[in-house]
């Protein structure tokens, strides 16, 4: 009977303005216990959008389905219209600006995303407006716009919250207490774009009894403006002459009076059970606090297993008196003692590096409980230091000793038992000692092998040092491919005896060598063209020229030591002589009978 016995008058108006098609929609429905209204501005320049009718006609669909105006009931409402925006099947994404008032005729509650607007006029003043999810409206709220400029801000249809979207946030007021004579607005951007604040405050300062007139002045305004490009325009006005009385408000109150006199009894019986209950409270709080106080005594005594028990008596308690400060407090010690009790026990085994990192976590944890325990932690932390200085040093003479730096492995083997000695560090000293008797014994066998070895070079310098004298003998007979193999055999003995002096000497005798070498070739290549030419020379009978070229081969083949080609040029040489004799020979018999032949012509 809500409605019936209210009285809520509703107009609009909604205009293409100079577009061709108007994308902007209103509607509202009335049901006997609520009410709603709700204003759509489609975010597109797309003729015949629907994204606002789809967005309408879901929150009313949701709101007859389930009417109310609790936040929840208003938050599901403006998701079911973000929902169909988001299904919706366009080749344009379907987005819009929604603004949704309901009422139990009472109160109103509204919600909204985008840039419509919502005004709630009281006493001829405004007296309650929503702001814009805008670029613009930050801009304004951080003082860097004024808010009469706001309208005309290139940021202002900007928007980071609006419907149609998958990260959708919208705002939802509190609930609203209507008086009779209220009036609600609500608007497009086509009617605040071109109409400020202050005309629309004076249309209705001055209202009258129906909303239609004041829609069609506002429209007038609107018009007189001759904007170039208006935009969809929509107005809508909710004139609420009179809220709903509930007739059972007496009845009402007499209920309540009888209940707050059943309430104080209850009230009483509760108090003596709190004063007993608080007084139980009072006595598990002190045994806690000396349980408590018994954890910190043994912690003084280093008993950290006598002080976890009593520690975990204080806890228990404090679970029971719900105390959550002291019950993290107590937790922190609890986790501080077991952490210092299992490095006690890496300790004892002897395990130092284990326990050395259970201390540190120890020394972290006892920050969150009051640094209790933390001398005795930094003590061990501190004798585990010097352990491991023990064990760096036997460590340090370990790889010495790898590398068969015997005196320095002895050096460190003997600092590490005395440092060891110097902290009664039985175990410490007990490995430095075992690390010096194996020390001695490959110290010892090391110099044996290494006595051997010494003289197995030195037998191996004499072998080389033969050999290079071998090679220096070839070379002065000018055998130089056999003192090149006496210098390779020699270069290689002392490449693994390492002896670099000998190896440079080498280096050079071999690289003068080869230039000799070189030398030779080019000598031998000069004879054997020699042999050529004198060859030519022999077949073309020129045995004088034959000769020359031999015998300068033959001088070239004695100069380089090549006796076995000398002799055999040689032998060519005495062939050409005997050629020459022949025919010395022939030409005189020629001339002989030449002589006969003339004389016997006379």
């Amino acid at each position: 009977m809500r409605k019936y016995n209210s009285s809520f008058k509703t107009a609009f108006i909604s205009e293409a303005g100079s577009k061709l098609e108007n994308n902007d929609y209103f509607g509202f429905v009335e049901l006997d216990q609520y009410a709603c209204y709700v204003i759509a501005d489609g975010i597109t320049d797309m003729r015949n959008s629907e994204s606002a009718r789809v967005a309408i006609e879901a929150v009313v669909n949701a709101f007859q389905n389930a009417p109310g105006i609790s936040r929840g009931k208003v938050r599901s409402y403006l998701r079911a219209a973000n929902n169909q925006l988001l299904q919706g099947k366009s080749y344009e994404k379907l987005k819009a600006s929604v603004t949704v008032v309901v009422t139990d005729y009472q109160k109103c509650r509204y919600g909204y995303a985008g840039n419509t607007r919502f005004r709630l006029y009281r006493d001829g003043r405004m007296h309650i407006a929503s702001f814009d999810m805008s670029l613009s409206q930050n801009l304004v709220q951080e003082e860097k716009l004024t808010g009469d400029k706001l309208a005309e801000h290139e940021e202002r249809n900007n928007l980071y919250s609006y419907f149609g979207r998958k990260r959708f946030n919208p705002f939802i007021s509190k609930k609203i207490k209507l008086k009779n004579s209220d009036i609600i607005t609500l608007c497009t951007r086509g009617i605040w774009e071109n109409v400020d604040e202050g005309e629309l405050g004076d249309v209705f300062a001055e209202a009258g009894n129906e909303p239609g007139e004041e829609c069609d002045k506002v429209e007038d305004l609107l018009l007189s403006r001759q904007p170039e490009n208006l935009d969809n325009y929509t107005f809508a006005a909710i004139y609420i002459d009179k809220v709903f009385i509930d007739p059972a408000r007496k009845k009402r109150i007499k209920k309540i009076i009888l209940i707050s006199v059943i309430a104080a009894v209850i009230i009483l019986i509760v108090c003596l059970v709190i004063f007993l209950w608080r007084r139980n409270r009072a006595q598990k709080r002190e045994d806690m606090e000396q349980y408590f106080a018994n954890v910190e005594t043994y912690m003084e005594d280093n008993n950290f297993i006598r002080a976890k028990e009593e520690c975990e008596k204080a806890f228990e308690l404090a679970q029971k008196l719900r105390d959550g400060e002291l019950e993290d407090r107590y937790n922190a010690y609890l986790i501080s003692l077991e952490s210092v009790i299992a490095a006690d026990d890496c300790y004892e085994e002897g395990d130092y590096t284990q326990a050395k990192d259970a201390y540190l976590t120890a020394k972290a944890r006892v920050r969150h409980a009051d640094n209790a325990g933390l001398p005795y932690i930094e003590k061990k932390l501190n004798q585990i230091g010097e352990y491991e200085q023990v064990f760096d040093g036997i460590e340090l003479g370990d790889r010495l000793l790898e590398l068969e730096s015997f005196e320095l492995a002895e050096e460190k083997y003997l600092e590490a038992k005395t440092r060891a000695a110097s902290i009664y560090f039985a175990q410490g000293k007990e490995q430095a000692l075992d690390a010096l008797d194996v020390l001695y014994e490959k110290w010892s066998a090391a110099r044996e092998e290494e006595e051997e070895k010494s003289a197995q070079q030195a037998a191996a310098q004499v072998s080389a040092a033969d050999i290079v004298k071998q090679g220096d003998q070839a070379c002065s007979e000018k055998d130089y491919d056999g003192a090149m193999v006496f210098y390779l055999i020699a270069l290689e003995k002392y490449s693994d005896l390492e002896d670099t002096v000998q190896i440079t000497l080498l280096n050079k005798k071999i690289a003068a060598l080869g230039e000799k070498q070189a030398e030779t070739e080019a000598r031998l290549e000069e004879a054997k063209l020699l042999e050529e030419q004198a060859r030519q020379a022999d077949e073309e009978k020129n045995y004088e020229q034959a000769k020359a070229q031999y015998q300068y081969a033959k001088a070239v083949y004695t100069e380089l030591g090549k006796d076995n080609k000398a002799n055999e040029v040689q032998g060519k040489i005495d062939i050409v002589d005997t050629k020459t004799a022949q025919q010395e020979k022939e030409e005189a018999k020629e001339k002989g009978t030449v002589s006969g032949n003339e004389l016997n012509d006379e």
